[in-house]
């Protein structure tokens, strides 16, 4: 392939703005196993993928609105709402986890990245099939008690809430860094 208009044209999409249709599960499973294709060092399959979607999804966020009044008893109404509602947008949403295991001689930081790279390849996954999708994380993802929500181990954390329907808008596009900030050749 040599041509890079693909990845020049990803974008992500506010979560707010995905909506039906979500990939049914047949395409959900030909993404998801897609996005199982990236580097594992030493083949641990350092990752693990849980899928939200109907009721589920909106009992997660209202588990996340309890559980964020729990950490702060004076949170405010609109926020306590804004937890609740969190998930309500994207009719489906990908919980991508990293289960690092401790006794491998795989740094844990190459296992997160392995787990990271699953997340993005379900977002140009996601953007290749013709949907929109948005990588978030927030307080929740960093939460002990939210992972156990989730079923977690201790050796397991969130890498990301990955978001995905269909966009009601064309996703915006942002400021990136230019090429002259970013880049520099080494010389000895």
């Amino acid at each position: 392939m040599t041509d890079l208009a693909f990845l020049n044209a990803r974008r992500s999409v506010p979560s707010r703005q995905l909506g039906e249709p979500a990939p049914d599960d047949a395409t959900l499973r030909r993404l998801l196993e897609a996005a199982l294709r990236v580097p594992d060092h030493g083949k641990l399959t350092p990752f693990r993928i849980r899928v939200l979607r109907g009721e589920a999804k909106r009992a997660f966020g209202r588990a996340l609105a309890q559980r964020a009044e729990e950490n702060d008893p004076g949170l405010s109404d609109a926020k306590r709402e804004k937890e609740r509602q969190r998930y309500e947008h994207a009719p489906l949403v990908l919980v991508v986890s990293a289960k690092i295991d401790g006794d491998s001689k795989v740094p844990a930081l190459e296992q997160d990245l392995t787990a990271g790279c699953v997340a993005y390849n379900l977002l140009l996954g996601a953007q290749a099939l013709g949907f929109g999708a948005q990588w978030l994380t927030g307080w929740a993802a960093y939460d002990r008690e939210v992972a156990k929500l989730l079923g977690m181990k201790k050796s397991e954390h969130v890498i990301g809430f990955i978001h995905i329907g269909t966009p009601s808008i064309e996703a915006p596009e942002r400021d990136r860094p230019s090429y002259d900030e970013i880049v520099s050749v080494w010389t000895p």
